[in-house]
């Protein structure tokens, strides 16, 4: 019997909490949306740059996601950057509320997709990076892509 492949499409990344963030630890939720939301996503037509999590009263909340409008469900459709509920067991919320309150660590969506037909976030625990951390990185990068060239030219 064949294992079969996941099905995951992808539907917007945020490639800069990766720049921002140093990444702990990161973990799958489900989210809350209306019918247009869904449809809206399955165009791709979403934004994850300046959106976070946040634990209140017990539950998980994704804060300033840009889902945008669904032009044919205009009667539905209502505020595009509202909070969104996200669907975790209680054992998480309670050790993810439990680090970020402690630790400093905040919730960071990295990315938005399509897992067999249901729509999924991928959370990461994430502490802030200070502007030499970034600097440090980018010339770490920088020197891996010289050695790369240098090798490609020395075998090619």
């Amino acid at each position: 019997m064949a294992k079969e492949k996941s099905t995951e499409r992808a539907i917007c990344v945020n490639r800069k909490a990766r720049h921002d963030y140093i990444i702990s630890e990161t973990l799958e939720a489900g989210i809350v949306l209306n019918g247009g939301e869904v449809k809206s996503l399955r165009d791709g037509r979403a934004n994850l740059k300046d959106s976070y999590g946040r634990i209140d009263r017990g539950e998980a909340f994704l804060l300033n996601a840009h889902i945008s409008d669904y032009k044919p469900a205009h009667y539905f459709n209502g505020d595009p950057n509202r909070k969104r509920k996200l669907l975790l067991h209680k054992k998480e919320i309670m050790r993810l509320m439990g680090k970020t309150k402690e630790q400093g660590l905040t919730l960071v969506p990295l990315r938005l997709y399509f897992k067999e037909g249901r729509v999924k976030v991928e959370l990461a625990l994430a502490k802030g990076k200070r502007t030499y951390d970034k600097r440090a990185a980018i010339r770490e990068r920088e020197m891996k892509r010289d050695v790369e060239r240098a090798m490609h030219r020395r075998t090619g």
